[in-house]
This record gives C-alpha cells, sequence and structure tokens, in this order.
C-alpha cells in the first residue's frame, strides 16, 4: 500500500528540481531562484542559482514581522551548572541579534567576511550566529574550550576578521577559562583578527587587551541595530571543521538558501514538529547537530528550541533529561546514544524518571554514532515512545536515513535507522563502484547531486572536496560508511569503512559484534576494535564498560560476550578477547575514539585527539591492554 513517504521520496529522486522548487516557496526570498539546481560544473553542483534571501530573516524577523509571532517563545535557555532558566521571545531574539550586528559591523565586519564564534552553550553563542547570518557574514563556530593549537588551524584557514568568544565555559563543576586558550591561539597563528569581542559571564571576568578586545555588553549599549542584508542563495552561510585524514582539518560549508530550505523542511517532514511545539536537540553549538538543529531548523520552522548547558548525567544527576521534558512539556528531544547510555549506566532502572510527567513527550530521536539496539531498546521500555535512530554526517548538514515520523512511520528494525529520506539516493558499492545485490555489505553511497543543505564544497578548496568525497566513486558521494541494504530498503550502517576489518580473509563488521555485545545485561557501553595479528590479520578486541553496581566477576560477564558473539554472528567472528574499563576515550561530543584505541593496541604512536574529553582514560586503555597481553604504545603530546 502507498504512502506518503512512499509518494514524497519518489518524487524527490525522480523529479528533484520540481520537489524542491515547490519545498522553496515555504521559505522567504527576495529574489526567486532562476534555476533550482545548476549541474553545469559537475560535480560541483549549486542549488537554487540567482535566488537571494537572507538566513537570519527566516529564522526571526519572518515570524515577527511576517507571521505576527513575535510574542512567542523562541529559546529556552536551561543550565542546571547555573541554576539559570531564560525564556526568549522571537521578538526579543530579533532585537538582541540585530543589536549585536550592529556591534559587529562597528568592529568591521561587512558581507562576506569571516567571524570565528569560541564560545559555551549560552544564548549569546546563537545570537552572534544569527548576527553574522544577519548581515552576510560567514560564520565559523569552534567548540568552546577546544585546545589553542586547534582554535588556532581554524583562525588560519578561516582568516576571521573579528572572533566573538565568553570569559568562561562551565564543564560540570569547572570553571574552563576561555581567553588564555584564545590568546594563545591568536599568538600561534600567523592570521589575526582585528577585534575580539568577549561575553563576561558572571563566574569568570577575563582581562580584555586594549585597542583588540571588546566588552559585549557596553558595545551593545551603544550600537545601532543592523537590517538584514540580502545574499545570493549560493553565498555561503557558515564553515564548520572537521577532522581530516592530513591532520589539516576539512572546513565544511554550508550556503545560505539550500540550508534553510531544506533544514525547515526536515522539522515536520523528519521529526513531526509543527511551530506550536517544545523541541529540544541536546548537543551543542560546536559540532553540526548544534548549528542544525539547535540554531537554525526549529527557528526556520518557527517552533521553540531548548539550549541545554548541562550533562546527561552529574547535572545534578542522570534525572535531569526527565526534569528538563517536564518542565518544559518537550515533544520531542534529539541526542547521542551515548546520552542515554551514559543515563541508563547511572540508573539502569530508571527510577530517577519517577515522579516527572512525560506525557507530551512523543519521539526520542538518537544520531552521532551508531545506536545499539539495546540502548534503543531500554529508551522504548521506560519512555513509552518511539525511538529513533537515525544517520547523518557533518558534512551533509541533516539526516541521510530517518524514519521519517512526519510522513509515515515505518516498523523499527534494530540496527537500522530505518530508509532513506527523500531527497538521497543511497547505494552500496563495491570497490568497482557497481551496485552491490541487496543484503550484501559494502561501501554506502549517494547519487550526485545531493540534495539541498549539504556541503556544496570546502572552504576555498573545491579540489580537496573532490579529492575526499566525489573521486573514489565517481557520480557519488563517498560516506565512508559501510553497510547494507536489504530486500524492504531498510538501510544497515554497520561501521565505517575502516572499521570493516579482515580476520583471515573474512570481511567483518566490528559494528555488528558490538550489537552483540551491548545486548549483554550488565553491559552499559562497548566498542570492537580490530588489532593486528601475525596469523589472522587482525583479530577483533573488545572493551566493555559495565552498568553501575555491577557486582559479578568479570571474568565472568567476558566469558559470556565472547559466546553470545560465536553463537550470533559464528566462529568466523574469531571474537576470542575482551576486557573490562571504566571508561572509553571518547570526543567531547561523544563519539568513541575507535583509531586511537586501535593505534595504542597496534603499538602505534598516536597523538592525543584535541577533540578528547577527558585523555586519562587513554591511560585506563593502555593499563586494561597490558592486562590481557597486547602491547601499547603510549600516546605523545
Amino acid at each position: 500500500m502507498t504512502n506518503q513517504y512512499d509518494i514524497v521520496y519518489q518524487e524527490s529522486i525522480d523529479q528533484p528540481e520540481t520537489f524542491w522548487g515547490r519545498v522553496a516557496e515555504d521559505c522567504h526570498w527576495y529574489k526567486k531562484w532562476d534555476k533550482v539546481l545548476d549541474d553545469s560544473d559537475k560535480p560541483l553542483y549549486r542549488w537554487f542559482v540567482g535566488g537571494q534571501m537572507n538566513t537570519c530573516y527566516n529564522a526571526l524577523d519572518y515570524h515577527v514581522d511576517d507571521r505576527g509571532r513575535g510574542d512567542k517563545i523562541a529559546i529556552i535557555y536551561d543550565s542546571p551548572v547555573t541554576n539559570t532558566i531564560k525564556k526568549f521571545t522571537y521578538a526579543e531574539t530579533r532585537d538582541i541579534v540585530a543589536t549585536f550586528a550592529g556591534v559587529l559591523k562597528d568592529n568591521g565586519v561587512e558581507k562576506g567576511d569571516r567571524v570565528l564564534i569560541y564560545m559555551p552553550m549560552i544564548p549569546e553563542a546563537a545570537f552572534a550566529m544569527l548576527a553574522c547570518a544577519r548581515i552576510g557574514a560567514v560564520h565559523s563556530v569552534v567548540f568552546g574550550g577546544f585546545a589553542a593549537k586547534e582554535l588556532a588551524t581554524r583562525i588560519e584557514d578561516a582568516k576571521p576578521k573579528v572572533i566573538v568568544s565568553a570569559s568562561c565555559g562551565i564543564e560540570g563543576q569547572r570553571v574552563i577559562k576561555y581567553k588564555p586558550l584564545l590568546d594563545e591561539a591568536i599568538e600561534i597563528a600567523t592570521a589575526k583578527p582585528a577585534k575580539c569581542i568577549i561575553y563576561q559571564r558572571p563566574q569568570e571576568t577575563a582581562p580584555l587587551i586594549a585597542g583588540r578586545d571588546v566588552d559585549w555588553m557596553e558595545a551593545a549599549a551603544s550600537a545601532t541595530p543592523a537590517a538584514c542584508v540580502p545574499v545570493a542563495a549560493t553565498d555561503p552561510l557558515y564553515i564548520l571543521y572537521t577532522s581530516g585524514t592530513t591532520g589539516q582539518p576539512k572546513g565544511v560549508v554550508r550556503d545560505n538558501g539550500g540550508h534553510v530550505v531544506a533544514l525547515k523542511w526536515t522539522m515536520k517532514a523528519i521529526y513531526d514538529i509543527d511551530e506550536d511545539d517544545i523541541w529540544w536537540a541536546a548537543s551543542d553549538v560546536g559540532w553540526v547537530v548544534g548549528h542544525s538543529y539547535i540554531v537554525y531548523a526549529p527557528l526556520f520552522k518557527g517552533c521553540t528550541t531548548l539550549l541545554f548547558e548541562g550533562k546527561p548525567v552529574g547535572t545534578p544527576d542522570a534525572g535531569v533529561f526527565w526534569r528538563i521534558i517536564s518542565e518544559h512539556k518537550v515533544k520531542c528531544m534529539f541526542t547521542a546514544p551515548t546520552a542515554y547510555r551514559a543515563i541508563k549506566r547511572e540508573d539502569p532502572k530508571a527510577e530517577l524518571m519517577k515522579g516527572y510527567d512525560l506525557s507530551q513527550f512523543k519521539i526520542l530521536f538518537l544520531a552521532g554514532e551508531r545506536s545499539d539496539p539495546d540502548t534503543i531498546q531500554w529508551s522504548e521500555k521506560n519512555l513509552g515512545v518511539p525511538v529513533i535512530d537515525h544517520w547523518w554526517q557533518t558534512e551533509t548538514g541533516w539526516a541521510i536515513a530517518a524514519n521519517c515520523m512526519g510522513l509515515h512511520h515505518f516498523p523499527v528494525k534494530y540496527g537500522s535507522p530505518t530508509k532513506a529520506v527523500p531527497g538521497w539516493d543511497v547505494r552500496v558499492l563495491d570497490a568497482y563502484n557497481r551496485e552491490i545485490p541487496s543484503g550484501e555489505i559494502g561501501a554506502l553511497s549517494v547519487k550526485l547531486p545531493l540534495p539541498p543543505g549539504t556541503l556544496p564544497t570546502l572552504w576555498q578548496n573545491d579540489e580537496r572536496y573532490i579529492e575526499s568525497y566525489l573521486s573514489e566513486f565517481p557520480g557519488y558521494y563517498k560516506t565512508a560508511d559501510a553497510g547494507i541494504i536489504d530486500a524492504e530498503g531498510y538501510i544497515y550502517v554497520m561501521a565505517r569503512t575502516d572499521d570493516i576489518i579482515n580476520v583471515a580473509g573474512h570481511r567483518l563488521s566490528t559494528g555488528a559484534m558490538e550489537e552483540v555485545l551491548a545486548d549483554h545485561p550488565d553491559v552499559a557501553e562497548c566498542a570492537v576494535l580490530g588489532v593486528e595479528d601475525k596469523l589472522k590479520g587482525q583479530i577483533p578486541v573488545g572493551f566493555l564498560v559495565l552498568n553501575a553496581g555491577v557486582k559479578r566477576a568479570h571474568p565472568e560477564i567476558i566469558k559470556e560476550v565472547i559466546q553470545m558473539v560465536r553463537d550470533r554472528i559464528g566462529p568466523v567472528a574469531a571474537f576470542k578477547m575482551a576486557t573490562v574499563v571504566k571508561r572509553l576515550p571518547k570526543t567531547r561530543s561523544g563519539k568513541i575514539l575507535r583509531g586511537t584505541i586501535q593505534k595504542i593496541a597496534d603499538n602505534k604512536e598516536c597523538n592525543v585527539p584535541a577533540t578528547i574529553d577527558d585523555p586519562a582514560t587513554l591511560t585506563e586503555i593502555e593499563t586494561a591492554l597490558e592486562g590481557i597481553g597486547l602491547a601499547k604504545a603510549r600516546p605523545t603530546d
């Protein structure tokens, strides 16, 4: 039986210009496009060529001036680390943003200039992003607290005229001073900003350098609000840096037109969010989720977005998510599986959920890494709502595959983010660029052109964009993820392509083994890595983090998970080695640093990644590897 998803998906693939042209009618344009899709310079495609618009107008002014919804709450700021809750209407947000856009102009920022934003999770971070968009400046947000060396590489590449920062961030109970990190990064970089605008937080007053540094609030007090500047749909909105294999970060570019069109459409089509709903993406503005779904998409839609400064556990406990959902009447939440695994580990029986009214909560979305079935099932059982895994990347800006809840709710298949989202023509390819039969593992790839809102290129580097994403499989975008598509069109993202390990000639997915391990009742979190072996080429090694309160002997649990892999995947997996660790090394966004663990296990030198949440976790991994007789190499600074 045909459903709305099937109809929409088919049109988006067969008639992309008709489909996206109609979707774009729902946005505000100063001048309509001349052409929906320009394919004259393949493989570099451009959407809505000739069109003029403004991203900030679509996010704020449109709702105030065109829709008369200025009194609607736009942003709820909830900060358990400072015991602060603030609410901003669309009109208030528009006025604050317009004033700060005036501050930027007073400090020399013009259309096309870059502004680097180095901020914690406070409303001013969103205001700064929107203010850049308002005057046609290109923002580049760097995760607050990033090391000076990494910040310097981004300053060097983007060459910002102005840097916007805050005096500090707050990690749990710790105050992290940002200004010394910022000053050191500017000292390292050869590209120097003309000005730095600093927002002084009550927890820390940063010393300002005369002639260069500007106090945010003092400057705002005398600034003239700036109007929205029309920009070309193809003009860049922002640069977001993602790790590069060469050590030089890749500057993912997002344009204005396609970004507004696609993201506004996703709020209803994927997440089933209407303009009167309360939406919460529990991420950070330093990551792509924060750009797309804390700041931009919900404001394009006209709903209320929640900005959270805290952690899923420890601020103050593993019940903070339930408190926020209940207190603010959140309809739909989007976060990383890591967050729910952390909650599950601290409170496996969800005792802290008791006493909160979650009746208005309808859907939980997970993304950012593999959503293991055990975490999904735990969440389903305790929340009593659909738990939807979906798959996307920094480069794509929005979901490649999802259960599109605003179009049709498909039955969940654990381990699958469901089907390709409209606009995404996903194929499975072999090394020779040939499609692989249904059910067989290969390289998950997207037939060009990519839909609107994705990366049109890398910052000032078309050549690297083509080499990194479009050259290995001509005519396709390389996701660098491996997986299968089953007979019903469900996509399974098994692993990064470099996480397919070769055990005695058998190509095996470490992700499939992780699913088995995560299904053990005592396991809160896990990772499986392929470690070099002289006989078999590689062998899988499992790392287990146990639920809080587990008293059973570790060797007993390890024996059970080894047997589970043997039973479910077979002896061919050669899974015979596992160890228990207290924590897994992760990035600040919650992704497990599998490559770093692998290098330590293979006795190879590795640098401590700038994105690591806690370097002490690497020492724990080394100790665990020693305990099972594997070689180790201390990471170098």
